[in-house]
């Protein structure tokens, strides 16, 4: 696949640049590239970074970061069987936890709630730091509600992490899930409560939780770029329907010239 003339190899980080290291030269800064893809359309354009995690994994497949590349650009792509085999080799190689939050939503991904409720309780879990734990905290509320217990996965979210007043990088996406799962349990009052400090806490729009809120609210938004082009198409149909009526009046006027012109040779005859 292309690379675009401004990726060198040198953007990514540099415990993956220290690992690509074990690598020739020349393969490491193909693989480098090709990671740089990954990591820059996988919100954008999920099919493209997973194309380019395939080019990575062709040519790197013993690199830990190369797998969980491909691990979360199969993710993206919901491909969840595929995540989930990268994702463990990934932790055999390295043999660390922080991929296991999102192996366990892998699993949900499957279908198997009860085994991401498994993972939930692991002692793996322990050994995660502050930001993983609220993640898997995060799945193993999803994976009650797959499992139709909305209450328990609203207790679920109930911890420290939820009541702080301090804004962390997990705070918005918290308090948006429980704001989420109170809607779900008909609890409208306090979902709107908790939407609006999912707003407080989302400095870079990572939730959609103003839009939820207005929903609730009554407020519907009007897309003014729509209702340019609604405008635009009222005007090309009006030209064109004056055009059409300026061509038929023409062609009236021409056959009445024509009917005239028969009318006087008739006279003259």
């Amino acid at each position: 696949m292309p690379i675009p003339e401004d990726v060198t190899g040198e953007e990514i980080d540099k415990d993956v640049r220290q690992e690509l290291q074990s690598l020739p030269k020349g393969l490491a800064e193909d693989v480098a590239k090709n990671l740089v893809m990954v990591a820059r359309l996988i919100d954008e354009d999920p099919e493209g970074a997973y194309g380019y995690s395939k080019v990575a994994l062709r040519l790197a497949s013993r690199v830990a970061a190369v797998r969980e590349a491909a691990g979360f650009a199969a993710y993206a792509n919901q491909k969840y069987s595929e995540a989930l085999a990268e994702f463990r080799a990934a932790r055999r190689m390295t043999g660390h936890v922080e991929l296991w939050p999102v192996m366990a939503d892998c699993e949900r991904g499957l279908g198997r709630p009860e085994k991401a409720l498994d993972m939930a309780g692991a002692p793996e879990v322990h050994k995660l730091d502050k930001a993983g734990q609220v993640e898997m905290r995060l799945v193993a509320a999803g994976a009650r509600r797959d499992m139709g217990q909305l209450d328990a996965a609203i207790v679920t979210l109930q911890s420290p992490e939820l009541a702080s007043n301090s804004v962390q990088p997990w705070t918005a996406r918290l308090r948006y899930a429980y704001a989420d799962a109170l809607l779900a349990a008909g609890r409208e009052d306090e979902a709107r409560e908790w939407f609006a400090k999912a707003i407080e806490s989302d400095k870079d729009g990572s939730t959609n939780a103003s839009d939820r809120l207005a929903e609730l609210d009554g407020v519907e938004f009007v897309d003014a770029f729509a209702e340019d082009e609604f405008e635009d198409e009222d005007e090309a149909e009006t030209e064109d329907a004056g055009v059409t009526e300026a061509a038929e009046k023409v062609v009236e006027d021409e056959e009445v010239e024509e009917v005239e012109e028969v009318d006087e040779g008739d006279l003259k005859d």
